[in-house]
């Protein structure tokens, strides 16, 4: 048989490629009717929760602090939006927009092109039906399969949708950086109005912004954004979608650029507060306005008062609480930017003789008084020799001024005689929730604890030995006003007798007024404490004054000596500059220290402050601090194994409320090793810590 004419496999070649096109035109027109009957309708389009929760969170005076999630603005329709607007989009996305039937042939063309030299596809060749159809329905992957998915449904997307709606979807669907989804969130995000009150140039910066929004944002980089914007411009120009003399007109680098508000040491306080909003509402993915506790005034003084006072390579952190535990100011560190890690309920560090309030609390429960002496003198307990920060002893003292002068060989006898274990418990009546040890040397201050565990300590102290439960959401609404959550008062339970609160200010006022923490005065009553850790690692200052409980704790991630680092100095000094501010407006308020002992007060026992016989248990909180019940019946459960810490029969074992307030969360990068194990010497006594703290 003859071999077939060269012709003929030319033309049986074309038969058969337009016998494969036939065929993939109506794979495609299959694929197209199938996508098209499968489309959502344009209301469920407009929707956008399929973009996310947005939740606004506010100050308690009603101020913006923070928007997280999607900033979707108001729905504008094809009719309200500029015509500068859509003819910019058009001229820098899409030129033939108005002519393709939702896939550009030379677009595509543009796109293979492209793919040979390069060897990789590039979106150029999308249009703006397509970039629709991947953003509503598809990813972002770079393959050949999402390509020809794109392409099919941005062809279903031109049948069943018209131009004019299909760039309404566009433009208030479209990611523009900074959080913005849509023009008008946009343009309120960059310029501080509407999009319907947009300029030219304030269009072609927005325009600009799809290609790249992180590169091209007016909030990061001005002059990137301004290059971008001349581009825009120069398409309009070129596409005939504007005259030359109006572009002559619009100098992009005039154009006014609204900087969004300052969230840096904000972010401290919006980090641990919302968390607890899976405890307080329903999942949901509605919009939500988020009220707090927070005093932007006070925050700012906090923020101005950490920053001026901390040491050189130190950090500083602040908690301020109200009588009733709202959370007023918050700062974590210096830098949010560099550093999220909040100090304040995240870090545990030794609190120095900032400790001693819950030894003095104890000598006072136990019948002491601010008058009964003691004498300063050398002391020894089991091998333990405690040494006064002066190296010197003053024989026989009052417990206030003990307690003024932070006298720790006067701590180690009230440890002692009460038992080193009942100060531990007292710690923990108090809220403090890391394991406390029950070494001699604890009465200095040398387990860890976080800065808002003490913080609310003190605020017991000052509400008269009554607890105080630190919260930070006072309600939540959604987006129509309808009240999802209203914060209820906490439970109180009174943790020490009225008289024995009375008396421990009595002790932390005379502290300020005339012993180591002088420098926190602010000409009008404080009482407070200072507490400063071996080798100055650690200085904190915590006091209270007009219903205010302030915490200060500075130091180094890393626990190196700060030089001259003391309580009484820089965080003593943070603490009167935040002060004056904070309570300024605020009546001025006399400490009440002296109270009366009924007559029929029973000595201090099991059932005197205590429900079930379980002291000072709080409802039961995640490591949020958001509440999660409360003690039951039995509400220690199984205990650990003995250890040389504290006993834990005053609070739920290590699990369940040890990570109160933040607790349990990643450490910095340059957290300080755990201290190694006490060894034991060669005469096999156990060895103690030795701390110099005052």
């Amino acid at each position: 048989m003859p071999a077939p004419a060269r012709g003929g496999w030319f033309l049986s070649l074309i038969k058969w490629g337009v016998v494969l096109a036939l065929f993939g035109l109506v794979a495609l027109g299959v694929a197209v009717a199938v996508a098209y009957t499968q489309l959502p309708s344009y209301q469920s389009l407009s929707n956008r929760s399929d973009l996310g929760q947005n939740i606004r969170v506010r100050s308690a005076d009603g101020k913006l602090l923070v928007q997280l999630g999607p900033n979707l603005g108001e729905w504008i329709s094809y009719g309200d939006i500029p015509p500068t607007m859509r003819a910019a989009m058009i001229a820098v996305e899409d030129k033939r927009f108005r002519h393709h039937p939702g896939v550009d042939p030379i677009g595509v063309a543009r796109s293979f092109k492209v793919r040979v030299q390069t060897g990789r596809f590039s979106q150029g060749g999308s249009t703006i039906t397509q970039q629709l159809a991947r953003n509503i329905f598809l990813t972002n992957s770079k393959t050949f399969g999402r390509k020809l998915r794109e392409a099919v449904l941005a062809l279903a997307l031109e049948r069943k949708f018209s131009k004019d709606q299909i760039l309404e979807l566009y433009l208030n669907r479209v990611y523009f950086g900074g959080g913005a989804y849509g023009i008008d969130a946009a343009s309120r995000t960059f310029f501080g109005h509407p999009a319907t009150a947009l300029s030219l140039g304030e269009a072609t910066i927005i325009a600009g912004l799809v290609k790249a929004p992180s590169n091209y944002s007016p909030t990061a980089d001005v002059e990137a954004a301004q290059g971008r914007a001349g581009v825009v411009l120069k398409s309009m120009v070129d596409n005939g979608f504007v005259s030359a003399s109006a572009a002559a007109s619009v100098d992009p680098a005039k154009i006014v650029v609204q900087q969004g508000a300052k969230q840096n040491s904000i972010r401290y306080f919006t980090d641990w507060a919302l968390p607890q909003l899976d405890t307080l509402i329903d999942e949901s993915n509605e919009p939500i306005e988020v009220w707090t506790t927070l005093d932007t005034r006070m925050q700012g003084a906090a923020d101005r008062a950490i920053n001026a006072n901390s040491p050189k390579g130190a950090q500083g952190a602040l908690v301020a609480l109200d009588r009733d535990g709202a959370v007023r100011a918050m700062i974590g560190g210096r830098d949010y930017v560099s550093s999220i890690y909040n100090r304040a309920t995240q870090a545990q560090r030794q609190p120095g003789s900032a400790f001693k309030l819950f030894v003095y609390l104890a000598a006072l429960e136990s019948g002491m008084k601010p008058t009964t002496t003691l004498v300063d003198e050398p002391i020894t307990i089991e091998g333990w020799q405690p040494r006064n920060s002066t190296r010197t002893h003053l024989g026989a003292v009052s417990l206030r001024e003990a307690f003024a002068r932070s006298i720790n060989t006067i701590s180690a006898k009230i440890g002692a005689e009460l038992g080193f274990s009942t100060i531990a418990d007292m710690a923990q009546r108090f809220g403090i929730t890391s394991s406390i040890s029950t070494y001699p040397s604890m009465v200095l201050g040398t387990s860890d604890v976080r800065l808002l565990d003490m913080t609310r300590a003190y605020a017991a102290v000052a509400n008269r030995g009554v607890s105080v439960l630190p919260y930070a959401i006072t309600r939540v609404t959604a987006a129509d006003g309808r009240l999802l959550y209203r914060h209820a008062a906490d439970e109180q339970r009174t943790l020490v007798a009225p008289w024995v609160a009375a008396e421990m200010t009595d002790l932390l006022q005379t502290a300020v007024m005339s012993g180591t923490g002088r420098a926190a005065q602010i000409g009008r009553p404080v009482a407070g404490k200072t507490g400063t850790t071996s080798s100055n690692k650690d200085g904190w200052f915590i006091g209270f004054s007009s219903g205010i409980t302030t915490g200060v704790w500075m130091g180094r991630d890393d626990a190196r000596t700060i030089g001259g680092l003391q309580g009484g100095t820089a965080p003593a000094r943070a603490f009167h500059d935040f002060m004056v501010a904070a309570v300024a407006g605020r009546p001025l308020e006399q400490f009440e220290t002296e109270v009366p002992m009924p007559n029929w007060q029973l000595e201090p026992g099991e059932d005197t402050y205590s429900d079930n016989g379980v002291v000072g248990i709080e409802p039961l909180v995640d490591e949020n601090g958001n509440p999660i019940g409360t003690p039951s019946s039995d509400p220690l459960g199984p205990q650990s194994p003995p250890t040389d810490q504290a006993p834990q029969g005053t609070v739920p074992e290590q699990g369940e409320l040890d990570r109160i307030f933040g607790g349990d969360l990643p450490p910095p990068e340059r957290q300080p090793a755990p201290a190694p194990a006490p060894s034991a010497p060669a005469d096999g006594a156990q060895r103690r810590p030795e701390p110099t703290q005052f």
